[in-house]
């Protein structure tokens, strides 16, 4: 590992002027770019510590109409742990359990596990399914973005080199049901070969809206919308599950990589995306 210059500011602000074009890249949790700067793969001349920002970065709350509102400094197990993340998505909830490990969620940070740009993470597919949105922060102010665009290719993201995430903003919908199913060629907390994500709300027996998103299996989280289409106005019978994902399987442009060969993660997204669907029906509200 190279030599660099370590800043703490004290600010969120502070923080961003030491970013862009005076060469320094943000260190959160630092699980990611510690492993990345000491295989060389990344050597930065500056790193930018976010410690010591100001500590609503780090809160979880929900806002006034009931959306719940994430500081991306929150580590992963404050927010596994929180009864207001269990209230509005209990689906994070559950997919947090299965993310890595414990060591890892005590110190890796929300904002860091998005800026990453890792399509193997698990929270990028549940979060564009759940229609979540990110304040970004810049020089010259914020701006909202879907999470579904922060992802532009393997480790690449939408985030200009002077800009942060500040906060993830996950909508209130009481109505909606939803689930995240990964698959693991290895121990269960590993890197998945796919991850997949259903949110739905139904109308009796009918799929009233539908999101599903999945990573993984491909180069960056996506939405998979031609299946959302087929699934909108439908019954959620065996029927219908089974035509979609086929379909699933179809659109998605999958990739080999060391957790399994394109066709098996066709099949694995086959099969998956109508445990998912499934489950985000039978389950209760999520």
């Amino acid at each position: 590992m190279h030599f660099f210059e370590l800043a703490e500011p004290a600010s969120l602000q502070e923080a961003i002027g030491l970013l862009g074009d005076s060469g320094g890249r943000p260190v959160a949790g630092g699980t990611a770019v510690m492993l990345m700067m000491k295989t060389g793969v990344f050597q930065p001349e500056r790193l930018v510590s976010l410690r010591k920002i100001e500590s609503q970065y780090s809160q979880i709350r929900l806002d006034s109409e009931g959306n719940l509102r994430l500081g991306a400094m929150t580590p992963l197990r404050r927010i596994e742990r929180s009864a207001d993340v269990a209230a509005v998505a209990p689906v994070v909830t559950a997919a947090m359990r299965r993310l890595s490990n414990v060591r890892v969620r005590n110190v890796a940070t929300l904002g860091g596990h998005l800026a990453h740009g890792d399509p193997h993470l698990d929270l990028p597919p549940v979060l564009i399914a759940l229609n979540a949105s990110l304040v970004v922060a810049s020089p010259s102010g914020e701006r909202t973005m879907p999470v579904e665009d922060l992802f532009r290719g393997y480790l690449e993201t939408a985030l200009a080199p002077d800009e942060l995430i500040a906060e993830v903003i996950v909508p209130a919908n009481p109505d909606q049901r939803a689930a995240y199913l990964k698959h693991t060629t290895r121990s269960a907390e590993d890197w998945p070969a796919l991850g997949i994500a259903v949110a739905l709300t139904l109308n009796g027996g009918t799929v009233e809206t539908a999101r599903v998103a999945i990573g993984a299996a491909t180069d960056t989280p996506r939405r998979l919308t031609s299946v959302e289409t087929m699934l909108i106005g439908n019954p959620h019978n065996d029927a219908v599950l089974q035509t979609t994902g086929d379909a699933t399987a179809g659109e998605a442009e999958v990739h080999s990589d060391a957790r399994g060969s394109a066709a098996y993660k066709r099949e694995l997204i086959r099969v998956f995306t109508a445990r998912a669907i499934r489950q985000a029906v039978e389950g209760d509200r999520a």
